[in-house]
C-alpha cells in the first residue's frame, strides 16, 4: 500500500525532534541546578543527537523521500491503467480524449502509451497520425491481418508489430 513509508518517515522524524527537545530540556535543567556542568550538558546533548536524533531523523527523512517517490510511481501506473481500461471499454479513443481525462499533456500520454507498448501490456492498433487507439484481440488481428483503421491489408514489420502501409496504422500484439 502506497504511503506507509511516507507515514513511518513523518513518525521517526517527530520522535527524533521529540527526543532532541526532551535531551536538551533534561540536560538544561540539569545544568541550571548545577547537577552537572554546562560543557557536561553540551556534551550530553551532543551524544543524545548523534546516538538518537541523527539516526531517527535521518532514517525518517529517507522513509519520506522514498515514499514520496513510491507514490508517484503508483500514480503513474494508475493513469496508464486508467488508458488501458479507456481503450478495453471503449474499443476506440482518440488521444486527445485521454489527455483529457487524465489532465495530461498529450506528448506525455503518447509516452504512455509507448511504455504500456514497451511492457507489452497494450494489445491493439495505434494511429499515430489521427491520434487514436484501438483496442483489438491479438488471436483476430494474426487471423485476418486487417487494419482496424482503414481495413487494408497490413504487413508485419517488427517484433509483435504490423504496420499498415495504406494509412499507416501501427498495430501492436502482446505476446
Amino acid at each position: 500500500m502506497p504511503g506507509h513509508g511516507r507515514t513511518i518517515g513523518i513518525i521517526l522524524i517527530a520522535v527524533a525532534l521529540i527526543a532532541c527537545l526532551i535531551a536538551t530540556a533534561l540536560l538544561i535543567t540539569q545544568a541550571a541546578t548545577h547537577e552537572t556542568t554546562v560543557t557536561g550538558a553540551i556534551l550530553g546533548i551532543l551524544i543524545a543527537a548523534v546516538v538518537f536524533v541523527l539516526p531517527l531523523g535521518g532514517g525518517g527523512l529517507y522513509l519520506l523521500t522514498k515514499g514520496r517517490q513510491e507514490s508517484a510511481e503508483y500514480a503513474e501506473i494508475a493513469r496508464q491503467k486508467k488508458i488501458l481500461n479507456m481503450v478495453l471499454a471503449q474499443g476506440k479513443v482518440a488521444l486527445s480524449e485521454v489527455a483529457l481525462e487524465l489532465g495530461t499533456p498529450l506528448d506525455r500520454v503518447q509516452d504512455m502509451v509507448r511504455d504500456l507498448v514497451g511492457k507489452n501490456l497494450f494489445s491493439g492498433a495505434i494511429n499515430w497520425a489521427d491520434g487514436i487507439l484501438y483496442s483489438r484481440q491479438a488471436s483476430q488481428m494474426k487471423a485476418d491481418r486487417k487494419c482496424p483503421n482503414c481495413g487494408g491489408q497490413v504487413e508485419l514489420v517488427g517484433k509483435s508489430v504490423i504496420k499498415c502501409p495504406f494509412c499507416g496504422s501501427e498495430v501492436f500484439l502482446a505476446s
